[in-house]
């Protein structure tokens, strides 16, 4: 009986089900906003997913990875190269490098999803439930064999007490069935407690998937920024209000952590006393009269002349410094194409309105006036590298790719990311410049020019969009007469500025939150920077 038990349930058992060979490749990957798409090493095995760092860092262990059975595989709509594949709410967003490559994998991960399989019921043992029909035959073949044979007949030469034995087990059968008897009264007074608790079972699994059903539904509703759908683009999930208020949730953050960092500064100005020697050092050298002649004091930082300042650029500087000098001067309070944003006492903020290709090229002009300081002045520290971290909230890091002269260099600078924009950066020539007045009732000219150009060392990467400026920061120094024989202070000089700003983003971005973010960031920039380099020559001698 235990050889035909055995042999039974070898029969039964599934032939072991070889698992598939296993597929690997590369393919982009999204893993977040910082980072953005990363090549991984995808491995596909049976019916699990999984991704690597790299195919050489497959010994340290997958760093994710998913059950195809219940997968979604869904191509991009408007991504040749992409697929996404959803499994619950894990979505995983892939990127091939050829239309052809994601039909393939997608066409080998439905196939292993195919294969794979769930099991079926023949691969289910019961080797409990045959254990008991096989006890309870056993115990039918006895209660027969009682039954057959009278309990009279049954004691044998051997002095076995059958009636005994019969009595024992009439007793014990008895027992069990009272006991059974019992048990079943209890199920039945049970009975309604359990169904009473049963339906509070069913009703609190009902609620709770109507609740889920209603959480699913209004999540559907709401913006779910959760992938590169998300990101800005023509084809952005995201609408246009929603956009601005993403764009200016982050600029206010980082206008909070700003503020921070200039309390913190500002303290620790504070702790620093300067003691009478140094203040008396100071107050000799703050005043520094003007020289009678109508050429102004050149100090040793000074520009060289123009024609000494060559280098690979100079045409185009040369180019760009007349542009400005010829048209960003000109008076545009008249100009009907130029519209009035913005108007905090003497500063005024123009912008025209420019599109192409649907992207917003909008020049900009601001004009200002700030006592105490110099033309020099405003445009040395807003051309000196070294003072950039100090007024310049936007970026977030830059440095000096090449210096072409004394007074002309090659900056890269990275702005930080706004989200939902993407991060960009700009590479590009400054350049410091002075225009002598060619009429003795003017006032000489001071001009730092940055425009875009392109060097080897620094192309456009992946991770940042490559925007295109031509800015120019255009001063000039004003002098009132002190009375009498009295020297010249900073009471009796007044900067008149003017900054010009064209920007091509080099990206699409909503019309509307562009504008309404250079409405927002131009003037609080012009505040900043000029309250900066009061604050900075305040004790110091005038630089004419």
């Amino acid at each position: 009986m235990s050889d035909c038990s055995s042999s039974g349930s070898d029969e039964d058992l599934d032939p072991e089900i070889e698992l598939l060979d296993e597929l690997g490749g590369t393919l982009s990957k999204w893993t977040n906003y910082i980072h953005g798409w990363q090549d991984r090493w995808i491995v596909l095995k049976g019916n699990i997913l999984s991704y690597y760092r790299s195919a050489d860092e497959k010994e340290f262990g997958c760093r994710g990875s998913v059950c195809l059975g219940k997968a979604v595989i869904t191509p991009h709509e408007f991504d040749e190269c992409r697929f996404d594949i959803s499994v619950n709410d894990s979505i995983w967003y892939l990127r091939a490098e050829h239309p052809l490559l994601r039909q393939q994998w997608i066409d080998t991960i439905e196939l292993h999803k195919a294969e794979s399989g769930y099991g079926s019921e023949s691969s289910l043992r019961r080797h409990g439930s045959l254990l008991s029909l096989t006890s309870a035959a056993s115990g039918l073949s006895t209660f027969f064999f009682l039954l057959l044979f009278p309990v009279d007949n049954l004691k044998g030469p051997l002095g076995i007490d059958f009636k005994g034995e019969a009595i024992t087990f009439k007793a014990t059968t008895a027992g069990i069935l009272s006991t059974l008897s019992h048990c079943i009264d209890i199920l039945v007074k049970r009975e309604e407690s359990w169904q009473r608790r049963l339906d509070k079972e069913i009703e609190r699994r009902k609620r709770a998937e109507d609740a889920y059903k209603a959480a699913l539904t209004e999540l559907k509703k709401k913006p779910h920024y959760g992938g590169p759908d998300y990101e800005e683009g023509p084809n952005s999930l995201i609408n246009e209000e929603e956009f601005f208020d993403a764009v200016e949730a982050a600029l206010d953050k980082h206008d909070q952590i700003e503020e921070q960092s200039q309390a913190e500064r500002s303290r620790a100005s504070r702790q620093i006393s300067l003691t009478p020697d140094t203040c008396s050092s100071i107050s000799t050298q703050k005043y520094l009269t003007k020289p009678h002649s109508q050429t102004s004091f050149l100090s040793s930082v000074d520009l060289i002349s123009a024609s000494d300042d060559v280098h690979r650029f100079s045409a185009q500087v040369e180019e760009m410094v007349q542009s400005h000098m010829n048209y960003s001067l000109q008076d545009v309070g008249g100009d009907a194409n130029w519209q009035l944003v913005v108007e905090e006492g003497d500063m005024k903020v123009y912008r025209r309105e420019v599109e192409e290709n649907g992207i917003v090229l909008d020049p900009l002009k601001a004009t200002h006036a700030v006592r105490g300081v110099t033309g020099h002045e405003v445009c040395h520290y807003f051309w000196g590298t070294a003072f950039r971290n100090d007024w310049e909230t936007t970026v977030e890091s830059f440095q000096v790719v090449e210096t072409l002269s004394d007074k002309a260099v090659i900056i890269h600078q990275t702005h930080k990311r706004v989200w939902p924009a993407s991060q960009r950066d700009v590479l590009y020539v400054s350049v410091i410049r002075k225009i002598l007045s060619t009429n003795e009732n003017d006032p000489d000219t001071w001009l730092v020019c940055n425009f875009s150009v392109d060097h080897d060392g620094y192309p456009p990467s992946a991770r940042c969009i490559r925007a295109k400026i031509n800015v120019a920061m255009i001063c000039q120094t004003l002098i009132s007469p002190p009375e009498g024989d009295k020297e010249i202070t900073r009471d009796n000089i007044l900067c008149k500025i003017t900054y010009v700003a064209n920007v091509n983003p080099g990206g699409w971005a909503p019309a509307s939150v562009l504008r309404a973010v250079a409405k927002r960031e131009y003037p609080k920039f012009l505040k900043r920077f000029t309250s900066y380099v009061q604050e900075k020559t305040s004790c110091e001698a005038i630089l004419f």
